[in-house]
C-alpha cells in the first residue's frame, strides 16, 4: 500500500472527510492491523468494551480476541507479556486505560523495553507502542486526570508522541506501530469526543521529531502541546482581535524534538510563550523553554515564558479542577502582556 507524508495542510489538498480524534485512532490501528499481522493489541476493556473511551469499538468483531485482547487489571503484568512479544516477533499496542498508570509499567518501560536495544548491542529490538491518554478537566479526580508525558520524555530509547488533531493522531500512530524502537503515544481523553478535523482518505505517515505550525504569525509564537494546541489557537483568534498576529506551533512529539521548528519561529516573532497541560514544575514547558532559549537568545525581546498545570493533585471538584488547566484567556492575558497590548 503507498504511503504519503503529511502534515496539517495535507488535508487540503488531497480528498479527506472529517472525523473525530477517537475515531482517527481507530481507523490508524485497524489499518495497521490489517497490513501486519503480527500487529496485536491487548489492555483493559479493549474487546467488547471497546476501551472505557470507546475509542476501540467494533476491532474485536474484525480481529478476534486472538489479536484484540482483554486482560486482567494488571498492567505491569500485560505490559511485560508486551515486551516479550516485541522482543520475539510481534508489534503490541498496550492500552493503558489512564495515563496515570505509568507508574505502575514504568520498570517494564524504562528498564526494559527502552534499553534493551543498547544492552543487547543492537541484537533485540523492541517494537512496542504503549497508549495512555492524558488531559484534566473529565471530573476524574487526582489519580485519573494527570499528564505525564514528561516522565517517558525523559528516558533515552523511547519515543514520546503527543498529538493534537484527528489527521496528527492517524499518521503518528501508524509510524508508532512501524517503529522498530518502544513509542508512547499519548491521545487527550477529552479530544476523543471534542475534537474533529479533515483526515486523508488514503494512506499516510507522519515522521516523529517534525514539528507543525497550525497557525502562522509574526508577534508571538505559542508554542502547544496536545489539547492546548486548541487552546493556543483560540488565544490566537482573541489576540487577533487586539493586533496580535500569533503563530502557534504543534511539536506533536517531545521526543525526537523538533528543536529547529521552535527555535526558527521564535526567531521570527521575538517573543515566545510554551502552553502544556502537564505539571509546570519540572516539566514539558521547561525543557523546551530552555531549548528556545539558548537557540534564540540573541533574537528575543524578553524571556521565554511558560504556562502549565498548577502544581497540586487534580482535584474532582469542577471549578477547582478547571482552575489548575491553562485557558485560552490565561494564555491570551499572559501574551497581550508580553506584547506591550
Amino acid at each position: 500500500m503507498p504511503e504519503t507524508v503529511v502534515g496539517s495542510t495535507h488535508a487540503s489538498t488531497v480528498k479527506a472527510r472529517e472525523i473525530g480524534f477517537g475515531d482517527a485512532v481507530r481507523e490508524a490501528i485497524a489499518e495497521e492491523m490489517r497490513r501486519d499481522p503480527t500487529v496485536v493489541l491487548m489492555g483493559e476493556d479493549v474487546a467488547e468494551a471497546g476501551t472505557t473511551f470507546k475509542v476501540l469499538k467494533g476491532l474485536v468483531e474484525e480481529f478476534g480476541t486472538e489479536r484484540i485482547i482483554d486482560t486482567p487489571i494488571s498492567e505491569p503484568g500485560f505490559t511485560g507479556i508486551g515486551v516479550g512479544a516485541a522482543m520475539t516477533g510481534m508489534r503490541p499496542i498496550i492500552d493503558i486505560m489512564f495515563g496515570d498508570f505509568m507508574c505502575l509499567i514504568m520498570d517494564q518501560v524504562v528498564n526494559q523495553a527502552a534499553k534493551i536495544h543498547y544492552m543487547s548491542g543492537g541484537k533485540w529490538k523492541c517494537p512496542l507502542v504503549i497508549r495512555a491518554t492524558m488531559g484534566a478537566t473529565r471530573r476524574s479526580a487526582a489519580q485519573h486526570s494527570q499528564s505525564l508525558h514528561a516522565w517517558p520524555s525523559h528516558i533515552p530509547g523511547l519515543k514520546v508522541v503527543i498529538p493534537s488533531t484527528p489527521a496528527d493522531a492517524k499518521g503518528l500512530m501508524k509510524t508508532a506501530i512501524r517503529d522498530d524502537n518502544p513509542v508512547v503515544f499519548f491521545e487527550d481523553k477529552i479530544s476523543y469526543t471534542t475534537v474533529k478535523g479533515p483526515v486523508p482518505d488514503e494512506d499516510y505517515a507522519i515522521p516523529f521529531g517534525v514539528a507543525d505550525i497550525k497557525r502562522a504569525g509574526t508577534d508571538i509564537t505559542l508554542v502547544g502541546t496536545s489539547s492546548m494546541v486548541q487552546v493556543a489557537l483560540g488565544a490566537a483568534a482573541m489576540l487577533e482581535e487586539i493586533g496580535v498576529n500569533a503563530e502557534v506551533v504543534d511539536p506533536r512529539t517531545t521526543w525526537p524534538l523538533d528543536e529547529k521548528t521552535l527555535v526558527e519561529s521564535a526567531k521570527k516573532t521575538s517573543r515566545c510563550l510554551v502552553i502544556d497541560e502537564g505539571y509546570f514544575r519540572y516539566g514539558v514547558t521547561g525543557e523546551m523553554a530552555s531549548v528556545i532559549a539558548e537557540g534564540a537568545f540573541y533574537d528575543l525581546d524578553g524571556p521565554v515564558r511558560r504556562l502549565g498545570a498548577k502544581h497540586v493533585p487534580i482535584p474532582f471538584s469542577p471549578p477547582l479542577e478547571d482552575a489548575t488547566v491553562p485557558t485560552e484567556r490565561d494564555v491570551f492575558e499572559l501574551a497581550r502582556q508580553m506584547c506591550n497590548r
